[in-house]
């Protein structure tokens, strides 16, 4: 009975870490889905974020079928505070696509960056930030696992960056050369039994031909602290290019500081049908030092009293925890 009280003590303790604080004991990655959590990954962290995808479409009016591979990455950086967050991300393909309405049909060799964005994010609200009863129970289970009303206020980022396309981009609007806007919105609700839900809201290459506005939703959930499984739906909307795409997959914990991950990627139209088998990893570098507190003459000696406070209520607490087991 212990160890199993031990154990669930030691998944509320990771589960309390990653949501409720920019830094994390292990790594906090946007992958295996394309949205972004509103959590930067904490001063001192160079994070990066890669993958590689099959292509394969089909346009069922156009007539053409497109096939072959992509890369995507991204790189993250906090700095300065906890909440900010620098990144640079990008979506490099390289595919044939062969057009068959001509009695021969014709194939083209294409390949550029679909998306190439440097930009910032800041997270402006966090509903956990200073909760007193944001810490796990320790003696109930119970209130560990119950749903919170709480939960459904989300922590609320901010993103603003610059795209850049190059001239004749087979993957962009004609007239699209140059750096353009982007601006984004993330939510980020962390619920109990270790699901959270993630809303992108996206307003992308601002005042070109190809300006669209995005959504994306992604729901996980870590059902052990190595294995996390999601859904995600992403809708797209220009005059150049829209669709609904869905994703599905996994992730796995190697190491603290290293992540695997899988998914799959389809749509539900022809114009054109859209199948992705992708697969990736994160890693990061952590020089994150937390923040020493100064009581005002230049030295930490009350904070280091604290900290033995903390300790010895900490004994008492296990030391209940143990009577109350037994």
């Amino acid at each position: 009975m212990r160890k199993l009280k031990s154990s669930f003590i030691i998944l509320l303790t990771i589960s309390f870490n990653s949501a409720f604080a920019q830094y994390t004991e292990v790594i906090n990655s946007n992958r295996p889905g394309v949205s972004k959590s509103a959590f930067s990954v904490g001063t001192g962290i160079v994070q990066f974020e890669a993958g590689a995808f099959t292509v394969k479409e089909e346009h069922a009016l156009a007539n053409y079928d497109v096939s072959g591979f992509g890369l995507d990455f991204g790189l993250r950086y906090g700095v300065l505070f906890e909440q900010l967050e620098f990144s640079l991300d990008g979506v490099y393909q390289n595919d044939n696509i062969t057009y068959n309405n001509a009695t021969i049909p014709i194939e083209d060799k294409r390949s550029n960056f679909k998306n190439f964005t440097l930009g910032a994010k800041y997270l402006v609200y966090d509903p956990y930030k200073n909760a007193e009863d944001a810490q796990p129970n320790l003696y109930s289970y119970h209130a560990n696992t119950k749903f919170s009303w709480k939960s459904l206020i989300p922590a609320v980022a901010v993103y603003a960056g610059a795209n850049f396309d190059t001239e004749n981009n087979p993957y962009t609007a004609a007239d699209i050369e140059g750096f353009s806007p982007k601006i984004m919105i993330a939510t980020q609700n962390n619920f109990n039994n270790g699901w959270v839900f993630v809303m992108n809201l996206i307003k992308d290459r601002i005042g070109t031909d190809q300006s669209d506005f995005q959504y994306i939703f992604t729901l996980t959930h870590s059902f052990t602290p190595q294995w996390v499984v999601f859904g995600e739906a992403q809708g797209i909307k220009s005059d150049f290019y829209a669709d609904n795409i869905f994703r599905f997959g996994g992730a796995y914990l190697w190491t603290k500081d290293f992540q695997l991950d899988a998914n799959i990627a389809f749509n539900t139209k022809d114009t054109p049908t859209v199948f992705n088998i992708a697969f990736g990893a994160s890693y990061r570098l952590d020089f994150h030092k937390d923040k020493e507190i100064d009581n005002g003459n230049g030295n930490d000696g009350n904070f280091k009293k604290k900290k033995k406070k903390k300790k010895k209520k900490k004994k008492k607490k296990e030391k209940k925890t143990d009577d109350f087991d037994s």
